[in-house]
């Protein structure tokens, strides 16, 4: 009874209101997967889901011509006349007969190195033709996990529990998304979203869309982690070797080129496997390629496979991809994930008009209730029907949604989670109110012990509300926090509101303040926990640190898309502090340097007087390249990296204690990546800036630059920090300028050198600058291999640095540790 109500909800999937519908199966009666279905000389067009079946939309009775298109298979044209919708067609494909070729003994000779020549030598004809379009697109994307393990590092992983069957697999993702696409070469593209359906999720919006899907192999890089090299790129010949496997003619009597492709070298951003061409017009047929995952500089990836088929239209002349397929598995800590994207391109319209209007930084939008329409739409809409397991999931997690969001469901699980334990008040607990959507917070003591020669031995801990309000954007957050020094004996706290408008704009308030310890440089250039490790195994107290009492008002919002503005007005309260302890684990004869950053073996004169200031910033930054998503929930920037991103900023300190500490500071960055092909990534970031009226300022607002005495690395990158230079030693009440830069070669030169190729690593060059009045310029020259690690864990980076200022200073070794950051 339970399969046969279940049958009945799936009915309206399975039997969808397409009007000519089937199953295609290879001459055994297995279902083939993935075939390119369309309707000769149209861009009507569909494929066949995992099980075989098939949707095609043709609106008019009458005679039809309809292809059936897949790898390794003849293609099949069927001749229909068609009385009544709904027309069934079930087709059963034949294999494909190769005309096989010779084994070829010299490689100047091979006809598949002739064949890919014609169609490098052919792109611009090809790219041409399909330059600029309108068509629609469907995708469909899904995520699944086999036999997921119970608990990971000793943590429970029940956050599946309820979609997993028995053995712990099942379905974690499954969406579709039906849109209009608007593209011009070489980028320009314009989306909008009809229909978005998230299973499990009615107020969700995938994250399917065409800017993702667009795979051009005509290009002379795929765009994925790295770039990887096309099989038809300009320079294709220096990575791989190709052999011609065999022909075959098409429905239209044209010569299909079956060509394998295999890389040179493994371990460079390349792929193997098929690609078909044209004979004559040297257009692409079709591609079937895979990529491992340590090739695009993604351990986690284990093999991505890419499926694309082209049709071609005898009216128009023009090859043009219709359907595309990416396979992929992953997996880390025994989580095993497989997943699947199909899209679908069809009814293209060629060489439309376009304005300067047709594209906008605005790339992608939602129509409005783009995620709310019934099953019925969607029944009469996509072009690819249901699996029943993708039937099954819908039921079940549109199910399970309606249970979820109910009170008594929520505050079942909250209960669960909001249980105390014993140790709760050192490890932290939490408390959640789901159907209210508010929590609370209490951060306990572990994750804040450290140690300093000033507090000594610190405990920190805080207390949190917050109230979210996701589908609109917003969220309010008040918090505490807490710390206490053993040594100094005292006692600090503040206070923080935080208010979101909206996820439009982004316009937000925060209100703090309190009593805090802060280092000399804001940007805290030395983490309290290697501060920590070099004061109490080194007795190394580089963290040089103050007091303020403080009170603080920010805004900030985007004006207009691109530019950003942050106001914030500051009344400040600074003292000095001083050394209170000086207990080491190791080194006991060794003396502490003082907390005065000036002066480190004066132990009796502080830094600064105390002193009140009034700190008034304006920031302005300019994200000339910045494109966005529109959602209903929110807007979604990002950027292409074709312009630099400037960052213009004013502070000004009034209302002194004294007359001296006030001050006018101008400054102004420029940040730029740009990506060289498949030459790697080049980086920079320049800063400058120039004080005026401060030559009597207190040494806490001068501009202080991230030195790194610690050898250590603990970023990503090194674009704001001098890895050998002091702390303090080259800070200004001057003008300044810095640079840093550094180009990471994404493994091009790396992959290519025998031995260090198995390192998989990346080759860092950097360098940077720093200028400052009445001083030679500091600089410093470092090669470092970066994506170092085990397995799937590249986490390291190692750097040999040098430093220069009037002649040699000092080198030494970096060791980069990311996870530390």
């Amino acid at each position: 009874m339970k399969n046969a109500l279940l049958l009945f909800f799936l009915f309206p999937s399975l039997f969808s209101f397409a009007q000519i519908k089937g199953k295609v199966t290879d001459e055994k009666g297995n279902p083939l997967p993935s075939v390119t279905i369309y309707e000769e000389n149209t861009y009507n067009g569909t494929t066949s889901n995992e099980q075989g079946y098939y949707d095609l939309n043709i609106k008019k009775t009458g005679k039809h011509v309809v292809v059936f298109q897949f790898l390794g298979f003849k293609t099949q044209k069927t001749t229909l006349d068609i009385v009544t919708f709904p027309h069934n067609l079930d087709v059963k494909l034949v294999e494909e007969s190769f005309s096989l070729h010779e084994v070829v003994i010299n490689p100047k000779d091979n006809p598949a190195n002739q064949i890919i020549k014609n169609a490098i030598a052919s792109k611009k004809a090809n790219i041409k033709k399909t330059a600029k379009y309108k068509a629609d697109f469907y995708s469909r994307g899904i995520f699944r996990i086999k036999d997921a393990p119970r608990k990971v590092l000793g943590k429970k992983l029940d956050m599946f529990d309820e979609v997993l069957d028995s053995t712990r697999s099942g379905i974690l993702y499954l969406s579709e998304t039906v849109s209009k696409i608007t593209f011009q070469k070489p980028d320009k593209m314009k989306e909008t979203i009809i229909a978005s359906k998230v299973s499990g999720n009615d107020s969700g919006f995938s994250f399917n869309n065409a800017a993702s899907a667009n795979f051009d192999f005509y290009d002379n890089y795929l765009p994925f982690d790295v770039n990887v090299v096309s099989p038809v790129a300009d320079n294709a010949f220096n990575y791989y070797k190709y052999k011609l496997e065999g022909s075959f003619y098409n429905e239209n009597n044209q010569q299909i080129n079956k060509i394998k492709i295999t890389p040179k070298r493994p371990s460079e951003p390349v792929m193997e496997g098929y690609i078909y061409i044209v004979d004559d017009s040297w257009a692409i047929y079709a591609v079937d390629v895979n990529i491992k995952g340590e090739q695009m500089q993604n351990p986690a990836l284990n093999l991505l496979t890419l499926k694309q088929n082209f049709s071609y239209n005898s009216v128009t002349k023009i090859w043009v991809k219709n359907t595309q397929t990416i396979d992929f598995t992953f997996g880390m800590l025994s989580i095993n994930i497989s997943g699947r994207f199909t899209y679908v391109f069809s009814n293209f319209e060629f060489d439309p008009t376009f304005t300067k209007k047709t594209f906008t930084k605005e790339v992608l939008t939602f129509e409005e209730n783009a995620n709310k329409k019934e099953d019925t739409y969607w029944n009469t809409i996509r072009p690819i029907p249901l699996t029943i397991e993708e039937s099954t999931d819908y039921v079940k997690k549109d199910s399970l949604q309606t249970k979820k969001k109910s009170q008594v469901y929520q505050d079942s699980i909250d209960k669960k989670h909001n249980r105390f334990h014993i140790s709760d008040p050192i490890t932290g607990y939490s408390y959640k109110n789901s159907f209210k959507k508010w929590s609370a917070k209490y951060d306990g003591i572990l994750t804040g012990i450290n140690y300093n020669t000033v507090q000594g031995w610190k405990i920190t801990s805080g207390l949190s509300y917050t109230k979210n309000d996701r589908e609109n954007g917003k969220y309010t957050r008040f918090g505490a926090d807490f710390d206490y020094g053993f040594s100094e004996n005292k006692f600090r706290s503040t206070g923080s509101f935080i208010h979101k408008f909206n996820n439009i704009n982004k316009s937000e308030i925060q209100i703090s303040g309190g009593n805090r310890v802060m280092q000399f440089n804001e940007e805290k250039p030395i983490k309290k926990l290697l501060n920590s490790v070099t004061t109490l195994f080194f007795k190394e107290n580089l963290m040089k640190i103050y007091e303020n009492n403080y009170i603080s008002f920010l805004y900030q919002r985007e004006i207009t898309n691109g530019i950003f503005l942050k106001a914030k007005v500051d009344y400040l309260e600074n003292k000095p502090l001083f050394n209170t302890t000086d207990y080491t684990f190791l080194q006991k004869d060794k003396l502490y340097t003082s907390n005065n950053p000036w002066a480190p073996n004066d132990y009796t004169t502080a830094a600064f007087e105390k002193y009140n200031l009034i700190k008034a910033k304006v920031e302005a930054r300019f994200n000339f390249d910045q494109e966005y998503i529109t959602r209903p929930d929110g807007k979604f920037d990002f950027s292409n990296g074709n312009f630099p991103v400037l960052t213009l900023g004013f502070e000004k300190g009034l209302a002194g204690s004294e007359k001296k500490y006030e001050y006018n500071h101008l400054k102004v960055k420029v940040s730029y990546e740009i990506t060289l092909g498949n030459k790697g990534i080049l980086s920079l970031n320049t800063k400058g800036g120039k004080f005026f009226n401060a030559d009597q300022i207190s040494f806490v607002d001068y501009k202080h630059f991230n030195g790194n005495q610690t050898y250590i690395g603990m970023s990503e990158s090194y674009l704001n920090v001098f890895n050998l230079m002091p702390y303090y030693t080259n800070s200004t009440n001057d003008s300044y300028f810095e640079l840093h830069s550094e180009h990471n070669d994404k493994g091009y030169i790396m992959n290519k050198i025998p031995l260090l190729n198995l390192l998989k690593s990346n080759l860092v060059l950097g360098y940077h600058l720093l200028a400052i009045p009445n001083r030679n310029p500091y600089a410093e020259y470092g090669v470092g291999l970066d994506n170092l690690g085990f397995g799937k864990f590249k986490l390291f980076r190692l750097d040999y640095i040098r430093s220069y200022q009037k002649g040699f200073q000092k080198d030494g070794i970096i060791v980069g540790i990311k996870f530390l950051n």
